[in-house]
């Protein structure tokens, strides 16, 4: 139901997948996904509160979709060819499963915990000691909250439709180009892979594959951003850069390598500087000097469609209260009206025209 709706009076200037797809949140009580010709987000088109509540995508299609990401960048390695795949590359995503016994009178068991991603190249100790820095609900544990929090994630920071032109509905003629210059330039300049390691350890043995090795010199110099030298900093002048406070010699960080070797982060605090949301599987774009998601990395540069939630490339769009839409979906959410040049209602990014507006107050 909207809240005091305000009109306003404007002047000129491929259906999607998971139909009927049970909700993740719900646990099986609604009737299903019920998708859009164009809206991705909104959640407006089945009784869930949230389209990404609905499971609409497997391990394999998120593999490929961080591996598309990833390949012609200089993170590829962090993908692997397909075989018969006419050189699709899938990402090499790092699951960790640890086992410990069950110590008890009877037979010996063992618990065994599975997580869907851990930073790659650590020592399982080092990889563990990582997972615990990040809050418990967050911790991508198969069959958990953690996990689930992952896969929304994914689809939240990285939606496919900022990556892949193929994706899009809202492209023009004209547009495709524009959007692949787009993409090109931010894997060449923007998107990085955080990378796990002690402090004073960053970027030091970086073959693939290595485990990241406690005996590493940790007084071993750093290179300043002029190129010399300079005296390492003791365990206890470490500073995590989002919160400030100090990092412990002896605990994971995270380090950007576009942030510079200097900097690092507390696990828990490798976040986005526009919605302070942890970085999905450590993926961000830097800008700024800081840190962002895809999604709002995206949107710094270009307008988000409030309707298909795509990127917008045309120069011709509608906007109001801070918001923008491509043209063709500049609609009413429930008789699709165009309402382009015509009176309105805006609620929470939901347009209506003044007859469903009305209706919907009754």
């Amino acid at each position: 139901q909207l809240r005091c709706p305000v009109l306003f009076q404007m002047s000129v200037s491929q259906p999607q997948s998971g139909r009927g797809v049970p909700c993740l949140r719900c646990r099986g009580t609604c009737t299903g996904f019920e998708p859009h010709s164009w809206r991705y987000c909104l959640g407006l088109d089945g009784p869930c509160p949230n389209a990404e509540d609905h499971s609409l995508s497997s391990d394999l299609e998120d593999d490929r979709k961080i591996g598309r990401l990833l390949s012609d960048s200089k993170y590829a390695t962090l993908t692997t060819r397909v075989k018969g795949g006419d050189g699709i590359r899938i990402y090499k995503r790092n699951r960790m499963i640890i086992t410990n016994p069950i110590v008890s009178r009877k037979d010996p068991t063992f618990d065994t915990i599975t997580y869907e991603w851990a930073p790659p190249g650590l020592t399982q100790k080092l990889a563990m000691q990582y997972m615990e820095l990040i809050p418990k609900e967050m911790q991508p544990v198969a069959g958990t909250d953690g996990a689930y929090y992952r896969r929304r994630q994914l689809m939240r920071q990285l939606p496919l439709y900022d990556q892949d032109p193929s994706q899009c509905r809202g492209l023009a003629e004209g547009e495709l180009k524009l959007m692949e210059d787009f993409v090109k330039k931010y894997k060449a300049e923007a998107l990085g892979v955080g990378e796990v390691a002690l402090p004073g350890q960053g970027g030091v043995g970086k073959e693939e594959g290595k485990p990241q090795d406690k005996s590493i010199a940790a007084s071993k110099p750093p290179e300043s951003t002029n190129g010399a030298l300079e005296r390492a900093p003791t365990a206890e002048h470490y500073r995590c850069e989002t919160c400030k406070q100090a990092v412990l010699g002896d605990c994971p960080v995270v380090y950007a390598d576009r942030a510079g070797y200097s900097r690092q982060w507390h696990p828990a605090c490798f976040i986005c500087c526009r919605c302070s949301e942890p970085l999905v599987d450590l993926i961000y774009f830097w800008k700024s000097g800081a840190a962002w998601c895809g999604r709002h990395y995206c949107e710094s540069l270009r307008p988000r469609c409030a309707g298909c939630d795509e990127i917008i490339f045309s120069e011709d769009y509608q906007q109001a209260e801070g918001l923008a839409w491509h043209k063709k979906h500049f609609a009413c959410l429930e008789c699709e009206t165009l309402l382009t040049g015509k009176p309105f209602a805006l609620d929470n990014a939901g347009l209506l025209c003044t007859t469903c507006s009305k209706s919907k107050r009754l």
